[in-house]
């Protein structure tokens, strides 16, 4: 395994500890990669094409869901990646969706890459842009692209990359068709070589929008590394259970902050913000 320097740009990002709750061992790794994605997007295969043999499965700690996982090697780093459940929204109404909510916020990732159905796009957006809400650091797989061909449907891939802020790679992973580009990217953002500029949603109600501003102004000053703290405010405001024990136990980035939501709750009655 390779060592970086404390302060470098290319050290990687991922949370040890929470991996080591989250079950994940990073023993003789250097990066760790979540594979995301919607059912049927062909995302088993393009595990499979990046691993090869080299991968596993069992069960998420506390949980019925399988779990796969695996390794590679590429230009001189080595990397874990994880087969998340597929899912087509992160907002953790079901068991899966909890689990790779989970695994993207709480165990950041170095690289989360988002495999969509090239054919079926606009139904894939969804995820994408949920999975943007939480992650500064991520490649979009754009998988079934002989299919897509194949339908007569085309996509400016590097308009929507301009788009969405991030890598966009045309595969199709049955041919192993683009699966080198994708390393390529993969390692980029991992290192740091590719600054991702995810889009975020940016025009909400006014009044909502204040209430989300409020807290993630005293997530930013609790937590300054945290890199969404918009969308950690809103699934606050929404309830979220998973956040609101993540907040009281510290586990966002290991510290005691039982008094943010009191303290951002007082913030907001007295700007007198309805919700």
């Amino acid at each position: 395994m390779n060592s970086f320097n404390a302060n470098c740009e290319n050290c990687p990002v991922h949370n040890a500890n929470n991996l080591v709750k989250l079950g994940i061992d990073m023993k003789d790794f250097d990066f760790v990669i979540a594979l995301a994605g919607n059912p049927n997007t062909g995302k088993s295969t393009v595990f499979n094409a990046l691993t090869g043999l080299r991968q596993h499965t069992g069960n998420w700690p506390g949980k019925t869901v399988t779990r796969a996982e695996g390794g590679f090697e590429f230009n001189g780093h080595k990397y874990k990646i994880v087969d998340l459940p597929g899912t087509y929204s992160l907002l953790s109404t079901s068991t899966d969706e909890e689990v790779a909510r989970n695994f993207i916020l709480f165990g950041q990732p170095d690289v989360t890459v988002i495999v969509a159905d090239a054919t079926r796009l606009e139904r894939n957006l969804n995820l994408i842009l949920q999975v943007l809400e939480i992650t500064d650091r991520a490649v979009l797989c754009l998988n079934l692209m002989d299919e897509a061909e194949r339908n007569g449907i085309e996509i400016d891939i590097r308009t929507l990359s301009k788009e969405l802020g991030i890598p966009v790679v045309p595969t199709a992973a049955r041919q192993k068709e683009g699966i080198p580009d994708l390393l390529q990217y993969i390692d980029e953002v991992a290192t740091g070589k590719y600054k991702c500029k995810p889009r975020r949603i940016k025009k909400r109600d006014p009044k909502l929008q204040k209430a989300i501003k409020l807290l993630s102004n005293e997530l930013k000053q609790l937590f300054p590394n945290l890199p969404n703290t918009e969308w950690v405010a809103l699934r606050l405001l929404e309830g979220d259970q998973e956040i609101i024990k993540a907040i009281k136990t510290g586990e966002l980035e290991h510290l005691e902050r039982t008094e943010l939501l009191s303290n951002a709750s007082d913030s907001i009655k007295k700007e007198k913000v309805t919700i």
